[in-house]
């Protein structure tokens, strides 16, 4: 009997230590994207809209993007690594050296099952899209992607309220200061989410900004993404604007998406390139996401038009790319 009853607790706790293996996984993750862009009207041959990525004449590199993980019941960390011009953009507030290639890196500890903290680099809780090609549905970037925050160093905190609202808090070195706080001034951050609908605030040296970014399933087929923005800067040039994401899935491997985007700049903020106050710019984008398995190819079409003259002497400026994204 006593043969049997050491047996089965023998057999439990291999059963129970093998749960406890599967429970901690490890991964590696990442993309590569290139692309090419060339303009139809307006500007010169190298003529780029002012958002961010993406914007270089002829062919041209995006980055490679390495994600190590480590998910345990309790504890993980994130390690998101990149290189390239796409990657040195992002990053842009990192000192010379191996910073410069750490786009996020983060330690976590679920305190329950409520309660996350996170410490260490981590990219933005504002705006709709984000530095990776792979989880943006357009190529090109927006006014108000490029014009917020990158990234974040600092400690948070995720609450999950109820099943269908969140909160998070933050407090952070100076806005897209990755390696360290060069400043001793800190920013603070919330967001408060219901049913995957976003309003986000960062409070930042006297400047602050709001944001809101939301998505809607019209039906299977058919999505709508919102994003909106107010930022001011202190007594200094601020900007606010919205843009809408119509996207429509033809098929399992086709979509076909329109990003429409009014961008105003309070006072001179520098952002549209026409050197003139109050400027203010409408730029549509239309892009498809054709998927061959790991691989999406991405055409382009946008036409930016500003108040004031931003593009070599011209009002208006329309171009066309075509990338390649591939993730693993």
């Amino acid at each position: 009997m006593k043969k049997i009853i050491f047996t089965l607790l023998f057999a439990s706790s291999i059963i129970l230590t093998a749960q406890e293996k599967e429970e901690k996984t490890f991964t590696l993750s990442g993309s590569v994207d290139t692309y090419f862009r060339g303009n139809i009207s307006g500007g010169n041959f190298d003529t780029a809209p002012g958002s961010s990525f993406a914007n270089q004449p002829g062919f041209a590199l995006g980055m490679i993007n390495l994600i190590a993980g480590y998910e345990g019941e309790k504890v993980g960390f994130v390690a998101d690594m990149v290189y390239g011009p796409r990657g040195a953009d992002a990053v842009f507030g990192s000192p010379a050296g191996s910073a410069q290639i750490v786009n996020q890196l983060y330690a976590y500890w679920n305190v329950s099952e409520k309660v996350t903290l996170t410490l260490g680099n981590f990219n933005t809780f504002l705006g709709y899209e984000v530095i990776s090609p792979t989880a943006n549905f357009n190529y090109s970037t927006s006014y108000l992607f490029s014009y917020g925050p990158f990234s974040h160093t600092g400690i948070k905190a995720d609450i999950a309220l109820s099943e269908n609202t969140s909160l998070m808090l933050a407090v952070m070195n100076p806005t897209d200061a990755t390696e360290f706080n060069p400043t001793g001034n800190y920013a603070f951050g919330a967001q408060l989410g219901f049913s995957g609908q976003y309003i986000n605030f960062l409070l930042d040296n006297g400047a602050y900004e709001i944001d809101f970014t939301g998505g809607f399933d019209l039906s299977e087929t058919f999505f709508l993404g919102v994003n909106a923005a107010y930022f001011s800067g202190d007594d200094a040039p601020g900007f606010y604007g919205a843009a809408l994401y119509p996207q429509i899935a033809t098929s399992d491997s086709f979509k076909i998406g329109l990003r429409t985007e009014y961008f105003v700049e309070d006072g001179s903020f520098g952002a549209i390139g026409t050197g003139v106050a109050d400027s203010s710019v409408f730029a549509t984008t239309l892009t498809g996401n054709y998927s061959i398995g790991s691989l999406t190819i991405i055409p382009e079409l946008r036409l930016d038009s500003a108040s004031e003259a931003a593009f070599v002497g011209d009002k208006s400026l329309s171009s066309f790319a075509l990338a390649a994204v591939y993730s693993f």
